[in-house]
């Protein structure tokens, strides 16, 4: 049944964007939310319209303004992030459910929003150790900025209580397997 919303927030480097990209390639029936970001593309790995729609923040202010968000924060300062409403209406209008890959107040946000239409869905490691592990090995962190993420990741975590479910990305294989059932049971059931 479409018109149904999905929603996974984690701390940066938990593995949502990898969970969400296995739900995309395993049900047809997912359509994926394009977030709205003011900030920097990583190298030429990001593309405009694929993994964010790139806003300057001018362009970004003129669409809160509009009212053309169903929620944006500025989740670092001068980097604000948001979900357009057009993007859901462009998924729900093909026939899909949406998938959201967002941070933890979005996350929340959206789940307001989208009551019992959505399942919310937590992202967390076990450890802050592993975190930090894995935000290193991805190699796009500098000393400042992986210092921040994990701040504001110690902080997030204070927040998985707000969502329906926690789902402990220890080993991805499982993690994979237990979003899919999430998901499966969440068309029959709500």
């Amino acid at each position: 049944m479409a018109g149904r919303a999905i929603i996974f927030s984690a701390p940066s480097g938990s593995g949502k964007t990898t969970i969400v990209k296995h739900l995309l390639e395993n049900n047809t029936d997912l359509g994926f939310s394009i977030s709205a970001s003011t900030r920097d593309r990583r190298g030429r790995i990001e593309q405009n319209g694929k993994d964010y729609y790139f806003l300057s923040p001018t362009e970004f202010k003129s669409k809160i303004d509009k009212d053309e968000f169903v929620e944006w924060e500025e989740v670092y300062e001068g980097n604000f992030y948001g979900t357009l409403k057009s993007e859901i209406e462009r998924i729900w209008e093909s026939g899909k459910n949406v998938v959201f890959d967002v941070d933890v107040k979005g996350g929340i946000n959206l789940k307001k929003y989208f009551g019992y239409k959505g399942l919310a869905i937590f992202v967390k490691v076990p450890s802050l150790e592993v975190l930090t592990a894995r935000l290193n090995d991805r190699g796009t962190e500098s000393m400042e900025s992986l210092s921040r993420r994990l701040f504001k990741a110690e902080f997030e975590m204070s927040f998985q209580d707000k969502f329906d479910v926690v789902l402990v990305n220890e080993e991805l294989q499982k993690s994979l397997a237990e979003a899919q059932r999430l998901y499966d049971e969440f068309k029959i059931h709500r």
